[in-house]
C-alpha cells in the first residue's frame, strides 16, 4: 500500500502524511514546497504548484505517478490541498485569484484522481478534504463553497460509476486549528461578514487540533467501509 497526500508540509496535510508514514504507509507528498527539517524515509516529496495548471500539466505528463505506483497494491489518495481565498464579494475578488483557486481546489485533485487510477491496479481510495463550506453558501466565500461542493459532487458522480476496485468519499474535516484558520481570522469583516463566528471559536478552543483529525481521517481511509457514502462528515463518521 502506498499514499500520495498534497499539500503535505503544513497544517492538516503535514498530520496526515505524519500518521501514514507512522503507520508504516510510504507516502508521495505533492506541494509547493519541502518539509521544514529532515523528511523521514517512508516520505517521498515533490515540488509542484498545484494551482499552476501549466505544473500541473507537466507533472502529470511525467512518469512521477506511475513511477510511484508500479506493482502496488492498495492506492491511497488524498486531496488535501485548498486555498479559501479570494475572500469577499465579486466586486472585490481578484479573477486570477479565482483561477488559481479552482485550478488547486477543483481542478488538481479531479486530474490526480483520474491519473491515479490509471496508473494503479488494485483497490483505489480517493479522499477529498471537503468542508461545509461546500454543502452551505456563505457570504464571500462564493469561490470557496462552489470549489468544495464541486468536490462532494465527484465523489457522488464516482460512486455511481460502479468500479468496485474505485472508493472515493468527500469527507468535511470540521474546523481544525491550522494556517488557514488564522487566514480567516485575519480576513476584515466587510469581506467575511462570518468572520466574528470563527474568532469565538478559537477564543473558546473548539478548534481541532490536526494531529487529531488526521488520526480519525485515516482511521476514516482504511476502514472497511470507506466510500460507501461518498459525502461525509468527519464529525458525525
Amino acid at each position: 500500500m502506498k499514499a500520495i497526500v498534497t499539500g503535505h508540509t503544513k497544517g492538516l496535510g503535514a498530520a496526515i502524511a505524519a500518521e501514514l508514514v507512522a503507520r508504516g504507509i510510504p507516502v508521495l507528498g505533492l506541494a509547493r514546497s519541502r518539509s521544514a527539517g529532515a523528511a523521514p524515509a517512508l516520505l517521498r516529496e515533490i515540488e509542484v504548484d498545484l494551482s499552476d495548471a501549466a505544473a500541473l500539466s507537466a507533472f502529470l505528463a511525467g512518469d512521477t505517478l506511475a513511477g510511484w505506483l508500479r506493482d502496488e497494491g492498495a492506492t491511497l489518495l488524498v486531496n488535501n490541498a485548498g486555498v479559501v481565498s479570494p475572500v469577499g464579494p465579486l466586486a472585490e475578488q481578484d479573477p486570477l485569484a479565482a483561477l488559481r483557486a479552482v485550478t488547486l481546489n477543483v481542478a488538481a485533485p479531479l486530474a490526480l484522481a483520474a491519473s491515479v487510477v490509471q496508473a494503479s491496479t488494485g483497490e483505489r481510495r480517493i479522499l477529498h478534504v471537503s468542508s461545509g463550506a461546500g454543502r452551505n453558501a456563505y457570504p464571500g466565500w462564493s469561490v470557496y463553497c462552489a470549489t468544495k461542493a464541486a468536490l462532494d459532487r465527484h465523489a457522488e458522480a464516482v460512486l455511481q460509476d460502479g468500479d468496485p476496485s474505485v472508493r472515493c468519499a468527500s469527507l468535511a474535516p470540521g474546523v481544525i486549528d491550522t494556517g488557514m484558520q488564522a487566514e480567516i481570522r485575519a480576513t476584515p469583516e466587510s469581506r467575511f461578514p462570518m468572520k466574528e463566528r470563527f474568532v469565538q471559536l478559537k477564543r473558546e478552543g473548539a478548534l481541532a487540533r490536526p494531529e487529531e483529525c488526521a488520526r480519525k481521517l485515516v482511521d476514516y481511509l482504511l476502514a472497511p467501509c470507506f466510500g460507501s457514502t461518498a459525502v461525509d462528515d468527519l464529525r458525525s463518521a
